[in-house]
């Protein structure tokens, strides 16, 4: 096989790509923009995570525990890599972003049959085979291209990022350590709310001054990185009953449970940075500043990184993409990551996965690898390519996997149930295609 892969974009998804195909022998061009830096990204390494440093959970009744299960079985790089940076996070896997990122560039550089090309690309060669992945911040010029390959007009929405605080900052007065429903090794800060102080930061909240963005922009969101405001916006109780919920997170000084609580999530290995849990916000810079500080707890808060908004570029995948994410009318293509209508880390490194193994099965003129619609991979490999009416990306959820003949009122148990099925399922591909 002497054919070279192009792959566009050092994301999540351009690496874990680029890592299935070199270590099956396919010579790989990786090419990243960086050190030209869109307004998302901070540092020149591989695979940076730009909203926030957690993977979501690792109990395999989730979701998101159930894929990173699914992708460590594959051997996925990115996961493992992510499981050796791990920082403490009760149940969820989050990372030392830094070093995440830094031992993700590591490796690939070391591979011999990789090529990492600083440098951005405007056009697209169908003759070549390329896997494009440039996440949800495609330059103008790459999405003015892949448009011209799509037929279609272009769709975006935006994606907000939830500012960081240094842990010598909080007052421990007010704040307290603890894992809700005390799961964890009190990773968690927590910093809770009468109802008068909630009421007042709430009304502080959805009145406060945001960037202003163009009437067409305005309603095009992902739920999954709502600005903090425009939940808010929906309700009193909209952010009491969502991320600032306080059930499982009694303040063992009163024995109480608060009227709402903000958590604060380690962000390294050690106790210097802290991200505020859900509050991704267009605010602008001041008014972070001065509303984030009635939290209580945070009324001195050093805030080491604001919050902000930025583009998130997919493509309307159905019709244009197969679910081993290869163009249907262009089968040297391939396309992976946020921009092929998958939403989330883990989710952009399983398409990539993906990606990576149909691109070497397609250059050794071998049937692709399908996943099984019960395993949470083919279920978003089958959502993009076959969602019918409107689209927009999605995200891991144990909906996609579910069974219409199971029937069972114990959620965990249900879950539990489909997990192992997925995971058998797995297996069994694994063996049958010699992965």
């Amino acid at each position: 096989m002497e054919k070279i892969v192009k792959i566009i974009g050092g994301g999540l998804a351009g690496c874990e790509c680029a890592y299935q195909l070199a270590k099956r022998g396919v010579k790989v061009k990786l090419y990243d923009m960086k050190p030209k830096f869109t307004p998302a990204h901070h540092n020149e390494n591989l695979a940076e995570l730009v909203c926030s440093n957690s993977l979501k959970s690792n109990e395999i009744t989730t979701a998101g525990g159930l894929l990173k299960e699914e992708l460590r079985q594959l051997d996925s790089l990115l996961i493992k890599v992510a499981d050796e940076t791990r920082v403490p996070a009760g149940a969820s896997l989050s990372v030392d972003r830094e070093k995440f990122s830094a031992r993700v560039t590591e490796i690939l550089s070391n591979m011999p049959n990789i090529e990492i090309i600083r440098q951005e690309v405007c056009d697209i060669d169908t003759n070549i085979p390329t896997i494009i992945a440039s996440g949800p911040l495609t330059s103008d010029a790459l999405s003015t291209q892949i448009m011209k390959l799509v037929g279609s007009e272009e769709l975006y929405f935006f994606d907000a990022i939830a500012p960081i605080v240094s842990y010598d900052s909080i007052n421990f007065d007010i704040a307290y350590i603890k894992d809700r429903y005390d799961k964890g090794d009190g990773d968690y800060i927590n910093c809770p709310f009468t109802k008068e102080q909630y009421l007042r930061f709430y009304n502080e909240l959805i009145n406060g001054e945001t960037v202003v963005l163009k009437d067409f922009e305005k309603h095009k969101v992902y739920e999954g990185c709502m600005p903090i405001e425009i939940l808010a916006s929906r309700g009193e109780d909209s952010i009491r009953f969502g991320p600032l919920k306080p059930v499982g997170l009694r303040d063992p000084r009163t024995n109480q449970t608060p009227y709402a609580v903000v958590q604060l999530r380690k962000e390294t290995f050690g106790n210097e940075y802290y991200n505020i849990v859900g509050f991704q916000t267009n605010l602008i810079y001041p008014e972070q500043k001065r509303i984030f500080r009635m939290i209580p707890g945070l009324e001195d808060a050093e805030f080491l990184r604001l919050g902000t908004m930025h583009k998130n570029t997919y493509i309307k995948s159905p019709g244009v993409l197969k679910e081993t994410y290869q163009m249907i009318n262009y089968p040297n293509i391939f396309f992976a990551g946020q921009i092929s209508g998958v939403e989330g880390y883990i989710e952009s490194i399983s398409s990539g996965l993906v990606a990576g193994l149909n691109m070497y099965r397609h250059l050794s003129g071998a049937e692709p690898i399908l996943f099984d619609k019960h395993t949470i991979i083919g279920a978003l490999c089958k959502y993009i390519a076959n969602k019918v009416g409107d689209f927009e990306p999605m995200s891991a959820n144990m909906g996609l996997i579910n069974y219409e003949e199971i029937r069972m009122k114990d959620k965990k148990a249900k879950n539990k149930l489909l997990a192992d099925k997925s995971l058998s399922l797995i297996n069994e591909l694994i063996i049958k295609e010699k992965l």
